[in-house]
């Protein structure tokens, strides 16, 4: 994983998980890489990882078993989604209006383009049955 300089590390790697859980790679219960084994594949402090953790246990969107390890939350994908899409809004839409008002690009143009892109998507996208089904 490459980190960005802008963001802190650790809510990077918060968003690792989150995006695991999001293309259903993590699914509800499952139980998710120890703290070690994380740091170890991401090349960073345990402690690292650690925050990230305590982090998502804040937001709900993981859980500890004593003794068993960190879980993905029944409602996991739920509250990752609510999150992410809390976040976009609030950090980046805002930019991204104010560059189409600038660039004088109309919604119908952004409506071609998201178009175009979905038609080329190749990430995987659980839909919500999908997710249901994995439960």
């Amino acid at each position: 994983m490459e980190f960005k300089d802008n963001e802190a590390i650790y809510l990077q790697i918060a968003a690792f998980v989150c995006e695991n859980i999001l293309t259903g790679k993590w699914t509800a219960g499952q139980k998710i890489l120890s703290v070690r084994d994380l740091a170890v594949e991401l090349e960073v402090n345990p402690n690292t990882v650690m925050r990230s953790y305590e982090f998502l246990q804040g937001l709900e969107i993981i859980y500890n078993k004593r003794g068993l390890g960190l879980f993905v939350a029944e409602d996991g994908f739920e509250k990752v989604k609510a999150y992410r899409k809390k976040q976009f809004v609030e950090q980046n839409l805002p930019g991204f209006f104010k560059n189409i008002y600038l660039l004088d690009i109309s919604m119908e143009e952004v409506r071609r383009q998201y178009d175009d892109f979905l038609a080329n998507q190749r990430i995987t996208k659980p839909n919500k049955e999908e997710h249901e089904d994995k439960q």
